[in-house]
């Protein structure tokens, strides 16, 4: 078994094909997108393949050492995970495909209009995992 972080951006990924920002969906839209995610890691769940998720809150900081007895330094010009990173989940499977394959079952997800968003999820393995590709 192999873990994979599969990650849901807010941007900085390709532009998904049903493009409408979360904030402006109907509360009926937000529910039926987070009942289809509370599904599919139920459904993972029963087969072992779950490890956990989380959505995450659009407010975050930056934090760096800044040396001994120093207070920690926030911020910086650069993009914040807060404006990147919507949420994750990890799963653990047996091959890359079989992660391939779940990461574009979940990309289904619905959004605007109750159609699936298309999004782009970032697939990436835990380090020190090695992916089982198959040319």
């Amino acid at each position: 078994m192999a873990k994979y972080l599969l990650l849901k951006h807010y941007r900085g990924a390709p532009e998904s094909v049903n493009h409408v920002p979360m904030e402006k969906w109907t509360q009926e839209e937000i529910t039926a997108h987070i009942q289809y995610m509370n599904d599919f890691a139920a459904r993972l769940e029963e087969t072992g393949e779950y490890v956990d998720s989380q959505a995450l809150a659009p407010g975050g900081t930056f934090v760096r050492y800044d040396g001994e007895g120093r207070p920690p330094v926030t911020d910086g010009p650069f993009a914040e995970t807060k404006d990147l990173i919507a949420g994750w989940m990890v799963i653990d499977v047996d091959s890359y495909e079989r992660a391939l394959a779940l990461a574009g079952e979940l990309s289904a997800a619905p959004g605007a209009g109750g159609r699936p968003i298309h999004e782009w999820l970032e697939l990436r393995p835990f380090l020190g995992e090695s992916p089982t590709v198959t040319e």
